[in-house]
This record gives C-alpha cells, structure tokens and sequence, in this order.
C-alpha cells in the first residue's frame, strides 16, 4: 500500500507541478539543496587532522611486509591494516573532492585535493609489495588460512583469488614500486588535454541568424547552440567549431596517442596479450563480451539508420542529413516542461515503485538527509555524478538542477548509482562493496529506461509523448550506438599500435572518419558525414580514461533486458536485480550478470535493446499515422 500512496502522489503532482514556475534564484543559496560535509568531517582542520594520522599510519603498513605468510591470524593482521586505509583514504579523498567542487575558484580546496592524490600516492607505494607476498605464499597455503580463519575467508577471499588470479602479471617487488611511482606519470595526457581543450584553446565567436552573438564558440556554447532550430545557424556552429579542433589535431593527436602508448606499456610489462585484454583483467571479463557487443551494435545499424530517417522526416530536410542535424529536438513542445526538485523525488519514487520497498525504504532514507548539492551556482563544478566511496557515511550526489526533463533524468540516472551504493554496502564489508563500472551504469539506466516509459504512459497530450518517446531514442543512440562507436575507435587505435604502425592525429582522424560514416549510414545514403567533422575524436575526454565508454553500452544493454523482464516477469526479475545490486563486488560482474540470468557475451541483451528502439519508432510511427 505504501508504494502505490507514492506512485499516486507523484503522479497527481505531476500534471501540476511539472509545469510549475521556474524557482527563484536564491534556491541555490539555500541550504536544503546543498550537501552535508559534516557527515565525513566536521571541518577541513578535522579532515587535516585525520589527514596527517593517515599519512603516519600509511609510513607504517611496511612493518606487514613479510608476514602474511607466518599464519591465518598474521594475514588478516596485515590484510586489515591495508583495509583500514584505504577504507579511511577514500573518506578523505571523498571529502577533498566535494569540497574543491563546491566552488572550483577556491584555491585552498584545490590545493586539498591534490593533498588528497599524493596521499594516494603514496599509500600505493606503501604497498606495492602487497600482491608479489600473496603470490609467493601461494594458492594451497591462502586456500588453509581461509579454512581456519572464518573472518580473513568473509572479508578478503575475493581479493585474494583476484590477486592469485593475476599471478602471471604480477611484477617484482621493485619492479611494483616503480609502476606505482609512475602512476602521476602516465595519467599526464588526460591533464595535458584538460588544459588545452578547456583552457587554452583559442574558440572564436559566431553570430546567429536571429543576431544572437555568441562571444567564445565553447565546449559548452557548442552543446548550447548545436541544437538550434535554425539548419544554417547548425551548419555555422559545427563548421566553426571543428575547425577550430582541426588547427590542433597534430597536438590533441599527439596526447591521445601518448594516453594508448602508456595503456599499451602497461601491456607489455605486465605480459599481457595485448591492451584490451589488460584493461578487461581486473573484472575477469571475457573479451568475447567486448566484441559482442561491437558486432551486435553494427548488426542494428538499420534500425539505428530508421531512426535517422525518421529524423530527417521529422526535421523536414529536403537534401542529405547532415552530422549537424543529430541534436535538435525531433518533438516541440507547446510549453516548456519544468521539474522542481521536490517534483524529481515524487516522480524518482514512482518510476522506481517496481524494485520494491526496500529500494523505496533507501529513498526515503537519502532525500530525508543533506546527500545532494543540486543547483547550479556560480563557481561550482559543472556536470553530475554519484560518489559513493565514503563506506561508513552515505553517497553524496554533485547535481546542477535545470529544472528541465533532462536534469530529471540526471536525477533518476544518479540516484540509481546511490541506491545501488546503499544496497551494497549494507551488504557487504568494505572489503567487497566497490562494485564494477560494468554493473555500475545498468543501475542507473535501468532508472532512465523506466522512466521514460512512466513519463509515455502519463503523457498528458499526444505531443507530449512524441516528445518522451524521441527522448528514449535519443537515450539509445547516445549511450548504446555512440558508446559502441567511441570503443570500437578505441580498439581501432590500440590494434594499429599492436600490428607495429604508428598513430597521429590525422590517421586517428581517418579511421575515426570510416566509423562515423559506417554508423550514420554514409554509403547507404541515410546521412552525408562532411569529413571537416572527423576531428570529433579529439574532443572526446573518455579515450583518455582507457577502455571505459564500452560499458555506458553494455550497461544499457543489460538494463534493457532487466526492465523488460521486471516489467513482464514481477517480483522473481525484481529480486535477481535487487541481489545483483547487493552484491557489490564479491564476485566479478560477468559472473554477477549470468547469476542474474543474463549472459552479457551473448546477443540476447544487445538485441532486446535494439528491440527496445525498434517499439518506440513504432509508437511513434503509429501517433504520427494519427495526424
């Protein structure tokens, strides 16, 4: 009963509020919609303080070294110490980290962030001896200490069998330092491409059709302006834009390959394969299910190449459909749609009625509490995200309300992460919370798939649905067909290195330019892909987190076939989700999935996906049939 009073209640509210004025400005002063620090420390001495003791203690763990092979009792002294650590770390990176988003021009909480790194640092060097130990006290003697200690077995049996696992990658103690050393190193090309993309390039101004002057065409004057309704002034923006990142594909070229070079040296003194199979290692992931996923993606370009016809249609384009074409809205609205914050818990409570109350008891729990900075301010650090790594506080959610549909599905999108965090660390020690970016973002997308669905379903005019339902299709093709693409580039670049040839930007730009045109259907005359926009590459920061973006689609895929069976099946798909969820990280996340009953190397998720996006173009075929 309870569930449904929820569902009821936002859905009243809804079809009142989701119109509601725009709030006043002095919303963002407000405390109530700004997070809570107290709840990690009480203040920034308090964080220094816990600072300095950690250090003293990290200078201590090499005291372990050379122990944990003496007994079960002795492992678990030392596995514990190293724990505790981390566990404390982590709230101090957490903390320096919110802290220096709160307002980005504050130097001292700058300079708190990067105290907070080379504490990291060094707690990595502290313990880079930590793997080769466990590895020569062997499988047979770790297999006895865990039969005789109950509590090493619970905490540390997964981090151990990962550890063994790595045995044929593991380096000399030394040999451990220094590539933990070489950490800040090898993570310099994503700075590199920070400062120049961010700061340093020189973006000129355009003037619209409508005389709007826009002063610096920038990343986020681009995303602003690159939707306008006007085709010419798209055209303009996207010409201007990327042109201004071609002057620099030599550099940004240079950086990007810098970034595969160090993936692909890690590689090699770890005796890897090649870079994929290294990236895949720690999640034990087959990499059947990376190309799977590549291959099942190429197999729904037509209905991927629907949906762009269907666009230009929409969009009333005589001649070719161009790249620039891809962001406007397919769907107008006679009123903008506007989403308090209060109307975004009513709704998140109601889209996620399905999983059941204990997923509902966790809600309630967070929005009662300061876990959330949600307005956009002056000096705050743009974006969303969850950070969860605080174990023994809560999640703490960076927000920058618009008060729009797509900061409404930011909200459901972040929260799934949250809720996910709860459920696992409520079940599971610190040791075995952290859960995979692989299962990570099926938590979240599950929230969007869901509420897209509910926001169709309540659509209060035809257009109104139309609109949701081209918001769901821009869901796909953003996240499931973009996502792919960007890693089968990153593939792409790493195969080129592997087979002894080198990379630049120009040729980064080509095999980039033959994936934009396979996807968006350049041969078979869906889209015309102006090659002055092949430069796009450079402007991606995900290739300079490794191989990461492939996951946002897998993800998504798995997310798919979860909310059909929820939606179809009840309880018994709820509860394979939900167990999933609280898992966390005890077990590798290909394993996790398949216990779930999905097999993500397989086609089935990638299809029901496809599937997915293939329903949404009939309903909308079937509305505008309609008019």
């Amino acid at each position: 009963m309870k569930n449904i009073l929820i569902g009821a209640f936002a859905l009243m509210t809804l079809s009142t509020a989701a119109f509601a004025d725009t709030p006043p400005a002095g919303d963002a002063a407000n405390p109530a919609y700004m997070w809570d620090l107290s709840d990690l420390y009480p203040s920034p001495q308090a964080w220094k303080a816990e600072h300095d003791k950690l250090k003293a203690e990290i200078d201590g763990l090499e005291k372990y070294k050379g122990t944990l092979g003496k007994s079960a009792a002795a492992m678990f002294e030392g596995l514990d110490a190293i724990s505790k650590a981390h566990k404390e770390f982590d709230r101090l990176y957490v903390y320096a980290s919110l802290k220096g988003d709160e307002d980005v021009r504050i130097a001292e909480n700058q300079e708190r962030v990067q105290l907070a790194q080379a504490l990291g640092t060094r707690l990595s060097e502290r313990t880079a001896w930590l793997s080769t130990e466990i590895l020569a006290v062997g499988a047979k003697k770790v297999e006895a200490y865990e039969k005789q200690s109950p509590e090493l077995k619970h905490r540390f049996d997964f981090f151990l069998d990962n550890t063994l696992r790595a045995a044929p990658h593991t380096l000399s103690p030394e040999s451990e330092g220094v590539m933990a050393a070489a950490s800040n190193v090898l993570i310099q090309p994503n700075n590199i491409y920070s400062v120049l993309s961010n700061g340093e390039l020189p973006f000129p101004g355009v003037t619209l059709s409508d005389g709007t002057k826009v002063e610096r065409l920038d990343q986020a004057a681009y995303t602003k302006y690159r939707q306008a309704p006007n085709r010419a002034d798209r055209k303009l923006v996207f010409d201007t834009f990327w042109g201004t990142w071609k002057k620099y594909e030599g550099t940004f070229g240079s950086s990007l390959n810098t970034q595969v070079l160090a993936a692909e040296f890690d590689a090699k003194v770890r005796r890897y394969p090649n870079a994929l199979s290294d990236a895949l290692f720690a999640d034990n992931m087959p990499e059947a299910v990376y190309r799977q996923l590549v291959a099942q993606a190429n197999a729904g370009l037509p209905v991927f190449h629907r949906y762009l016809k269907l666009r230009k249609r929409l969009l009333g384009i005589k001649d070719d459909l161009g790249y620039y074409d891809i962001y406007p809205t397919m769907f107008t609205l006679d009123k903008p749609l506007h989403f308090g914050v209060d109307d975004a818990e009513r709704i998140a409570f109601d889209v996620t009625a399905p999983y059941g109350p204990e997923y509902a008891v966790k809600l309630h729990q967070a929005f009662a509490g300061r876990w959330m900075d949600v307005l956009p301010r002056t000096g705050k650090a743009s974006g969303a995200y969850m950070n969860g790594s605080a174990y023994d506080v809560h999640p703490y959610l960076h927000l920058n309300h618009n008060y729009d549909f797509e900061s409404l599905s930011t909200f459901v999108h972040e929260w799934g992460h949250a809720v996910h965090t709860m459920l696992a660390h409520d079940a599971q020690p610190y040791d075995k919370a952290n859960y995979s970016t692989f299962i990570a973002e099926t938590a979240s997308i599950s929230n969007e798939m869901l509420l897209n669905d509910y926001m169709v379903a309540h659509a209060r005019t035809k257009n109104e649905k139309l609109y949701y339902l081209g918001e769901g299709l821009e869901l796909i093709r953003g996240t499931f067909f973009r996502q792919t693409m960007f890693g089968e580039f990153q593939l792409a670049l790493h195969e080129e290195v592997e087979k002894g040839n080198a990379l630049s930007g120009k040729r980064m730009t080509e095999i980039y330019c033959d994936l934009l045109k396979r996807y968006h259907g350049d041969a078979q005359g869906v889209m015309k892909i102006d090659p002055a926009y092949c430069v796009e590459w450079a402007f991606i920061p995900h290739f300079y987190y490794g191989f990461y973006v492939w996951q946002y689609a897998t993800s998504m895929a798995g997310a798919a076939q979860f909310t059909d069976a929820i939606e179809h099946e009840g309880a018994p798909a709820r509860d394979r989700y939900i167990a999933m969820l609280k898992a966390g990280g005890s077990d590798y996340a290909y394993e996790l999935y398949k216990k779930a009953g999905i097999d993500m190397a397989s086609p089935a998720p990638y299809q029901a996906l496809v599937a997915r996006m293939s329903r949404i173009l009939d309903q909308i075929d079937a509305l505008e049939a309609e008019k």
